[in-house]
């Protein structure tokens, strides 16, 4: 009896040995799945980064930083030369460029040293090399209206609700703060073909299609292009120029953008 009794402690002893055995090993295999998972996300994670077009791919200080403010998006860097501007994101009322100098272009208004004659150093530079270029191929561009403080678009817009109402309005002039204008980033212009006026006509002239086919090979975009005015929320103007710079402007003409389409496609870096 005594000999079946230690063969069987014996075999309950080998057993619950194997089971120990089976379980740690249940474990280490859970535990290098679980490895397993998270490098794979990880490499998954870092193939789609790098599978990603790298033209959609921007530094987080080119975004908007946000400060909500009486129901309004307040733009808290205003100075970022992507900043978006448009119905849904103002500017700060106070905001005024600090880099404001004079472009070394032909205005429709002469030599008269106005606010709108103003843009911030570096759109300033570019527009004096689109406008260098257009002339070397017969094309005559002259500058309406650039830099416009604050009040001024304030001035503007209630100008343009009392001659067509405030939905018409809207469409046409910018509020005060929501104006691209107010930035020192924008220009509108003009030519003789179309007597230096501001009209949708220019759109049509040798000058304007001039300018729509090259303006980004100088970092600027035709800011509210026709057919994109559900998106934009203004009308067609293809006067209006935005400098962007040359990287995103070269994406932006590409690919029939935008700039509100651009910042739906980029990705945060």
């Amino acid at each position: 009896m005594n000999k079946w009794i230690i063969t069987f402690v014996i075999i309950l002893f080998i057993l619950s040995g194997c089971q120990q055995g089976i379980e740690k090993k249940n474990v280490h295999e859970q535990e290098q799945t679980s490895k397993n998972d998270i490098e794979k996300t990880a490499n998954e994670s870092q193939q789609v980064t790098e599978q990603m077009d790298p033209n959609f791919l921007l530094e987080a200080q080119y975004f908007n930083e946000i400060k909500m403010v009486n129901g309004e998006a307040i733009i808290q860097n205003p100075d970022n030369v992507l900043v978006l501007v448009n119905k849904e994101f103002t500017l700060p009322s106070d905001y005024i460029p600090n880099d404001l100098t004079i472009p070394n272009v032909p205005f429709s208004f002469g030599d008269l040293d106005l606010p709108k004659r103003y843009m911030r150093k570096e759109a300033a530079k570019a527009l004096e090399q689109l406008f260098a270029a257009a002339s070397k191929n017969g094309i005559h561009l002259y500058g309406v209206s650039a830099y416009r403080p604050y009040e001024h678009q304030q001035s503007l817009f209630s100008q343009e609700v009392s001659t067509k109402g405030k939905e018409e309005a809207a469409l046409a002039v910018a509020k005060a703060g929501h104006s691209e204008h107010q930035t020192g980033l924008s220009i509108d212009v003009t030519s003789e073909s179309v007597q230096f006026q501001i009209t949708e006509k220019f759109g049509e002239t040798i000058e304007g299609k001039w300018l729509a086919e090259h303006a980004h090979e100088f970092g600027y975009i035709i800011r509210y292009p026709k057919g994109k005015e559900q998106i934009t929320k203004y009308q067609y103007e293809p006067w209006h120029i935005r400098y962007v710079g040359k990287k995103a402007a070269k994406v932006i003409y590409e690919n029939q953008l935008t700039l509100e389409e651009y910042f739906e496609k980029v990705k945060k870096i």
